[in-house]
Parts: C-alpha cells; structure tokens; sequence
C-alpha cells in the first residue's frame, strides 16, 4: 500500500524520500467463527512535503487504495482505513 501511494504521491511530483516519508501499520486480530482472523488493518502516513503540494496528497491518498493490489487482494475480507498527517517541508 505504502508503495501505490508513493507511486501516486510521484506522479504529481511529490517526493517520498525516508526521510519524509513513513507508515505506521495497525491491525486487529479477532476470532471469527473459532479461527483467528485479521480483520482491519489501519495505515497511518506521514509526509513531509511543500504546503502548496498538500492538496495534491490528499487527493492521492482518497485515490491510490482502488490501483493498490495488495488492498483489492484483501478489500471485502479486511477492514482497511488510513490517514494522512502532512508537515511542511522546504528543503
């Protein structure tokens, strides 16, 4: 998922280098019917990139989950929600 949205968050020309950016991954892990089961998974991004491109990451955040093949593998199955916390970055 990280990879898509670095894909997407590039092609507007957004730069995704380590140092500004990351994902925190959080899941649930429940029983279902006796069988463990992961059943959400929560993806927290953090961006570090000019104020004028924040727009644009959010719009790729609302659109990378639909080319992401690892969530449409899994979508109907697990639960998967994400956020976005941007800060400003000028250099």
């Amino acid at each position: 998922m990280m990879g898509t949205l670095a894909t997407v968050l590039a092609k507007n020309k957004i730069r995704t280098y380590q140092d500004r950016y990351k994902a925190t991954v959080t899941g649930d892990i429940e029983a279902v019917d006796g069988v463990m089961k992961i059943t959400r998974i929560h993806v927290h991004y953090d961006l570090k990139a000019p104020a004028h491109q924040h727009a644009e990451a959010r719009a790729a955040l609302d659109n990378y989950i639909t080319r992401c093949p690892a969530a449409q593998s899994v979508i109907g199955c697990i639960e998967i929600t994400h956020d976005l916390a941007l800060e400003e970055y000028d250099g």
